[in-house]
């Protein structure tokens, strides 16, 4: 099967397919992680783009439903450099995802990193001319940038539904606008029951389950187009303990009044050093996002709280007096180092300090 990848910018690159025969259209995005293809792939927060893999070898040691962090595949495509194994090949025809192999995947890296990120288009079929590549084009350029789509309601969840522990130490109520698996099971594993409401959810209900906390989850997409999440948080700020991951760090910072901004090519992979202002600890962090918090919108009543140390931007914030926190990386990881789970015990020991 052949694939092709035609980049908004006119480059066109030409590889074999696998998975489903399709023609998908997302931004294109490169993650740095060395394993945890599935992760990648079934994380909510990709929604609407087109994963590129640094790491060349992809497939080697199979799936395993265990490894989901939704309940299937979220990417729009896949772009690999080479592809071991049938497993893999097998899982994205499983969800219809497209994926191409066999194109030089360090050039695409590149290319991202100098120019930012690219909107692209991803086909594959059994022949693909020259016709339909110049067709391709034009609707590459013609398709929506990531920030004009709404894609939070397309992978948060429909109804409340409660996971339940024996004898809970906690009642999290979790605002998911896609949340990851591995953040509730992090919370499970420590005794906190966890009420999973949509990301539209008005604050009286929220309240209504008498929470110790309310977390608000990592996502797709541009956080500005979350208004009816960011009206709740405000309303919500005062009366309950507050924290966030990834896009919830960013709702969080824009209900405060603090501005956001779409970073060239993100963060995505398990590297990320970050330093703690107060402690001056440094964790090697697993991230996820391409927009962030600028800084200098912050009010005096937030601060920062941690800080990347590749590019100073802000990896956290903290209320001066209120128990609010938020981090821009993923505690959980799934995939990524384990650094700062420590962080879901600081989550659930907010209802100390109301």
């Amino acid at each position: 099967m052949e694939a092709v990848l035609v980049l908004e910018d006119g480059t066109v690159l030409k590889g074999k397919g696998f998975g489903v025969e399709k023609e998908v259209y997302g931004e294109l995005v490169f993650t740095t992680v060395m394993t945890g293809y599935v992760e990648v792939l079934t994380d909510p927060s990709y929604k609407g783009q087109i994963v590129t893999m640094t790491y060349p070898l992809i497939g080697n040691y199979g799936v395993s439903e265990e490894w989901f962090e939704s309940d299937g595949i979220k990417t729009e495509g896949y772009v690999i450099r080479e592809l071991t194994g049938i497993e893999l090949d097998n899982f994205l025809k499983k969800y219809d995802i497209p994926g191409i192999e066999g194109i030089d995947t360090r050039f695409i890296t590149k290319k991202i990193r100098t120019g930012g990120v690219v909107k692209c288009c991803l086909k594959t079929a059994e022949k693909i001319n020259d016709e339909e590549i110049e067709e391709i084009k034009d609707k590459v350029k013609k398709h929506k940038d990531i920030s004009e789509i709404d894609l939070v309601p397309q992978v948060s969840i429909k109804e409340k539904f409660i996971h339940k522990v024996q004898n809970p130490k906690a009642r999290c109520v979790l605002i998911d606008c896609g949340v990851k698996k591995g953040i509730i099971l992090n919370l499970l594993k420590r005794g906190c029951e966890v009420v999973q409401v949509p990301y539209n959810t008005e604050y009286e209900k929220i309240l209504s389950y008498n929470p110790d906390f309310v977390l608000i989850s990592n996502g797709p997409g541009d956080p500005e187009r979350l208004k009816d999440t960011i009206k709740t948080i405000k309303n919500l700020i005062g009366e309950v303990p507050l924290t966030g991951i990834c896009l919830g760090h960013q709702l969080i910072s824009l209900a405060f009044g603090g501005k956001t901004y779409k970073m060239k090519f993100g963060h995505r992979g398990g590297n990320q050093p970050v330093k703690n202002l107060e402690t001056e600890k440094v964790y090697i962090t697993s991230q996820n996002h391409g927009f962030a918090v600028d800084v200098n919108s912050l009010s005096d009543e937030i601060k920062p709280l941690y800080i990347n140390l590749n590019d100073n931007t802000v990896e956290g914030i903290k209320h001066v007096e209120l128990p609010i926190f938020s981090v821009q990386f993923h505690p959980e990881a799934r995939p990524g180092p384990h650094d700062t789970q420590f962080l879901f015990d600081e989550m659930i020991a907010l209802k100390n300090i109301k």
